[in-house]
């Protein structure tokens, strides 16, 4: 039995005794195959917006089919009024997870380096028009991110993400500008 316990066989029935342990614990532990995504009420943070930030708020409306609301943040920032909110894209039967987008906006200035930071570059690679209103399109590639860009007079507008260029034109086609609400 002495030559069971010590030396190399000592080493290796450790080893097996472990690793019939860890066989057995993932044998027994359940596992879900089903995706798990949080899902977030942004209507709260469109509230506040309305009410906080001194321009007209863009807003989906409706979201596009099949999207989740994943994140919404709002903050105010050295007199910047700024929202974030960020979405898992609908499955696609070609793609094997779902892509992420997400929708931001704010009055920082200047409105340019606001736009260069969200979307991960200065270069605009080209324009499209979405409802009538004219996009810049911005790639990086090394982080395979897609970005559509407005610079209105009050508000930039960014749509960007891993999504492929037909979903965040989706996102950004759905964005209506809500009312300011009464203080």
């Amino acid at each position: 039995m002495e030559r069971f316990t010590q030396g190399f066989y000592g080493y290796a029935v450790a080893m097996l005794v472990c690793l019939a342990g860890v066989g057995v614990f993932l044998l027994v532990t359940p596992q879900s195959r089903t995706e798990h995504l949080p899902k977030v009420d942004f209507s709260i943070d469109v509230a506040n917006m309305r009410r906080d930030a001194p321009y007209e708020v863009w807003s989906p409306e409706p979201a596009p089919a099949g999207w989740v609301p994943t994140s919404s943040r709002m903050t105010k920032e050295k007199g910047a009024v700024t929202w974030k909110l960020g979405f898992a894209t609908a499955k696609r039967p070609e793609a094997a997870t779902r892509s992420h987008a997400m929708l931001v906006q704010s009055d920082e200035k200047p409105a340019a380096e606001f736009a260069n930071r969200m979307a991960n570059t200065s270069e605009v690679t080209g324009s499209v028009q979405i409802n009538g209103e004219t996009w810049e399109q911005r790639l990086r590639k090394d982080k395979d991110q897609r970005s559509l860009v407005r610079l209105l007079p009050d508000v930039t507008v960014v749509v960007t993400g891993t999504a492929p260029w037909e979903e965040l034109s989706a996102l950004a086609g759905s964005l209506k500008q809500q009312v300011k609400a009464a203080s």
